[in-house]
């Protein structure tokens, strides 16, 4: 342990021996003396800061104080009462600041309780406990406003983190806080209690014990004990003031002394208007000019000097600012910032700007969180953050999606409108805007709110525009969420496995595969949308296959035989899954295809006339199955997968093909076709 942690558990440990052995007079002065100081610090530092969470120790700190301050009390009491002696700072207090008046030195000592406990702990304890609670309360708010805000490109994923802490800090400290007046709120009572034992123990034990007559017991106990009561209650008053001003304080850019000049002296013309009111006041009452004069005119001279210093800093203010436009203007920096690309960024016409704003009611930045969340879940890969921006070169209602500044995807939409869909060509044609729906390219209208009803009863599934454009959003990147997955993206995948599962990434990286090596198998996997969220499983048979062979498309395949559970649940359903089956020529005729080249690699050299033969035969069983309402999907044996997987990725990208060696014994295999050539 440091020295300086070794040193706080020293200093508990001596307040609790305080209680117990006594201690000299001289060291109880001391210790008095060092009370207050250590109270007045508490109070400058409370005052300096410019948010509770700069002070985050405080509730910690008042509990220190407030048992270091009882084992004074304990140990005053017992020097007082067995030496009718508390020492010099408890004698000056009872003499010198009292005036030695026992009867005015109890007034203000109940003077000093009653502002203590009835004002400020009790006024600290109330806006502690409501703190605690509105902060609670709004924690869900605040941390959707920090991921629209991280969605929105205004803040970076490791600021969203910082601020979500700071939010959980903020719960916590005020938590603590309501905790911790209830402390300062017990010292006050104790405070009154010890009072009133020092008094009548000290009148009996002097009688009796110091053989003192009434008066003189009378006087010297009653002296000291209001003299300790002092010297424990002004700094417990101080301690008290600290926890208002903690607990009271807003959100600031400066600390008490600051928000205050800032805030209060901040309308001169009210001071001018006080200083008239002022003059006014001994001008026509008794009270006199002598008295209300220099007030006046103190505050007219303020008044005027702050209103000569605000134009002095609007002025300054103005050329700065014309200052950095220019330096701006001639800044290379500043092109240079230009050629930063955002991966992702969805660009919206002035029509579709009531969709990013909350204030409209529009959703479309909490619907991106919710597409990162789904992502994150069903394939593993946590997608950049999707900047929002409004371009007036766009129509007014359309959206165009880029990834690094090049478009992928764009459509049109109508505000106050509904997309209306149906897969039965019978169904009677609603009037509206014909469209084809820009997600799965079935065709559509754009119905108002209108025709909505007429819709709904003609059996047609009605989509609003926020669903629109989220849907079209899923689906395009999961088309290109291999192209999202980068090298720096991939090391952070690394680095998060590495916290649970250290000896497995110690053992793969960089021993046996590259960041980039392992970056080009992931990509194989997502590129077919198979999950990369089960990493431990994944980066355990790269390890077992890796010392034999470094090429990414092999070990794809043999991570996708290590995934057959999560592969059956993916495409099967009710224990069944229907496919299209490679036949034996088909299989045939591709295997003899298969090259290696020297450097070990796989690849297929296929005559054209075959490819061509074997495209127009999946060509026309896709067609079958797509006619008949159903989902393609190819199954064949696993030497030739990933092979017939780049035939079929020219016809249709989106028809997965498995292997039989990728499926659960268990499954219900139904053949709906075979593929011959």
């Amino acid at each position: 342990m440091k020295i300086k942690d070794v040193s706080v558990l020293i200093v508990v440990i001596m307040i609790v021996v305080m209680m117990i052995v006594p201690l000299p007079t001289l060291l109880l002065d001391f210790l008095l003396i060092f009370n207050i100081c250590i109270s007045l610090l508490i109070l400058l530092v409370a005052m300096s800061t410019k948010e509770p969470l700069e002070f985050s120790i405080f509730p910690t700190a008042i509990l220190i104080t407030t048992l270091f301050r009882l084992a004074l009390n304990v140990s005053t009491t017992r020097s007082i009462l067995s030496h009718a002696d508390g020492g010099a700072v408890i004698e000056t207090f009872g003499s010198f600041v009292i005036g030695g008046n026992a009867v005015i030195g109890f007034v203000v000592f109940l003077i000093l309780v009653v502002i203590q406990f009835l004002v400020i702990t009790k006024g600290s304890e109330r806006v502690a406990e409501v703190a605690a609670r509105f902060t609670l309360d709004a924690m869900p708010g605040k941390q959707m406003s920090i991921d629209a805000d991280m969605n929105a490109g205004l803040i970076s994923e490791q600021d969203a983190r910082l601020r979500r802490r700071k939010i959980e800090q903020e719960a916590d400290f005020y938590g603590s806080m309501d905790g911790a007046s209830k402390f300062v709120k017990g010292d006050a009572i104790a405070g009154i209690i010890i009072l009133i034992i020092n008094v009548i123990g000290g009148f009996i034990i002097g009688m009796t014990i110091h053989g003192m007559d009434f008066a003189e017991a009378a006087s010297t106990f009653t002296l000291l004990s209001v003299g300790d009561g002092l010297v424990s209650q002004v700094p417990a008053l101080l301690i008290s003031t600290a926890t208002g001003i903690t607990v009271t304080r807003a959100a600031s850019d400066g600390n008490l002394g600051t928000d205050i000049i800032q805030q209060i002296f901040n309308y001169p013309k009210l001071l001018f208007i006080v200083a008239g009111m002022m003059f006014l006041l001994g001008l026509f009452t008794p009270i006199g000019l002598f008295l209300t004069l220099p007030v006046a005119g103190i505050l007219a001279f303020s008044a005027y000097s702050i209103q000569r210093t605000v134009r002095k800093d609007e002025m300054a203010a103005t050329l700065e600012t014309v200052d950095n436009d220019e330096e701006d203007i001639r800044s290379p920096e500043k092109v240079i910032g230009l050629l930063q690309l955002d991966k992702l960024e969805l660009e919206i016409g002035y029509g579709l700007i009531p969709l990013a704003d909350q204030k409209q009611g529009g959703d479309i930045l909490d619907r991106i969180v919710m597409i990162r969340r789904q992502f994150a879940i069903e394939l593993g890969l946590v997608i950049p953050t999707i900047r929002i921006r409004d371009n007036l070169q766009l129509p007014p209602n359309q959206y165009v999606l880029k990834f690094r500044g090049s478009k992928i995807a764009q459509g049109e939409i109508y505000l106050d409108h509904f997309l209306a869909m149906s897969q039965d060509s019978s169904e009677q044609e609603l009037e509206g805007i014909q469209v084809i729906e820009p997600a799965f390219g079935l065709p559509a209208t754009w119905v108002n709110l209108e025709s909505k009803q007429k819709a709904e009863l003609l059996g047609y599934m009605l989509v609003d525009p926020p669903s629109v454009i989220a849907t079209h959003l899923t689906e395009v990147l999961k088309r290109y969420a291999f192209e999202l997955l980068g090298r720096e993206e991939t090391k952070e995948l690394v680095d998060n496995l590495k916290e649970t599962h250290p000896n497995l990434v110690d053992e793969l990286v960089p021993n046996l595969m590259g960041i980039g090596e392992i970056q080009k198998v992931l990509r194989n996997l997502l590129r077919e949308q198979i999950s990369i969220r089960d990493l431990p499983t994944i980066f355990e048979t790269l390890a077992d296959y890796a010392l034999y062979t470094k090429e990414p498309k092999v070990l794809t395949e043999y991570i996708r035989q290590s995934l057959t559970r999560q592969i059956t649940e993916q495409f099967a359903e009710n224990g069944t899954i229907h496919v299209l089956t490679a036949g034996s020529t088909l299989e045939k005729g591709i295997s003899d295809s298969i090259q290696q080249t020297e450097s070990g690699t796989y690849y297929l050299s296929m005559d054209p006339q075959l490819v061509r033969k074997i495209t127009e035969e999946l060509q026309e069983q896709i067609s079958r199955v797509v006619r008949a309402g159903g989902q393609p999907i190819f199954l064949t044996s696993p030497s030739i997968r990933m092979y017939l997987k780049q035939l079929v990725d020219k016809i249709m990208p989106t028809v997965p093909v498995l292997a039989y060696t990728e499926l659960e014994p268990e499954i219900e295999i139904q053949s709906i076709g075979v593929v011959n050539i």
